[in-house]
């Protein structure tokens, strides 16, 4: 793919296909020491120590529709062609998580992308799902979490109303330019 931001999308997607409530995405990223790092978890059906053995291989999926599945067999090889890992823990019924580590200089490191518009997306067709998005920079960090939204907007707003929309989106813009250093200017506008 040719934003890491599209692989975290294609993950959570696997995620709510494993009926999870709850997906966490982390990103973490530093200049300073030269690592770009995405966490996605969930609390869907989990898979089999088996199942997690052959989710790395292309001819391995459990969708019906298609017989190859390349979302996390591609994402794998992103992040260990800059010479970072990939990971993959899961339990059954428990859930699932995620992690690959890139090494940012690489020459074959492949773009974040826009990760907060992934995260708009993915609330904005799951309204009925919990999302929690952490990015952290050298500079700060911030989280969005649809659960706190929830507690302040009641149960008659539903997330995925054009003013929740908007507010999502800027504050997401907002807290990327703090967390870049651009919190006088418009980096993200």
């Amino acid at each position: 793919m040719r934003e890491l931001s599209l692989n975290i999308m294609d993950v959570a997607q696997n995620c709510i296909t494993a009926k999870a409530t709850l997906v966490t995405i982390i990103v973490n990223e530093s200049d300073r020491d030269d690592y770009l790092d995405i966490y996605v978890k969930d609390n869907g059906c989990g898979m089999t120590k088996e199942q997690v053995e052959s989710v790395t291989d292309p001819f391995y999926t459990t969708r019906t529709t298609r017989k190859v599945g390349l979302g996390i067999p591609l994402f794998k090889m992103a992040a260990e062609q800059t010479g970072g890992s990939f990971s993959i823990d899961s339990t059954v019924d428990v859930g699932t998580t995620l992690y690959a580590h890139f090494i940012k200089s690489s020459v074959d490191m492949t773009p974040l992308g826009d990760v907060n518009s992934t995260v708009k997306i993915l609330i904005q067709c799951n309204p009925t799902l919990d999302f929690v998005f952490t990015h952290r920079t050298d500079i700060g960090e911030f989280t969005l979490d649809t659960r706190e939204l929830r507690e302040i907007l009641g149960a008659d707003v539903p997330l995925d109303t054009l003013d929740v929309l908007q507010w999502i989106d800027g504050y997401l813009k907002e807290q990327s330019n703090i967390i870049y250093g651009g919190a006088n200017n418009e980096i993200f506008s």
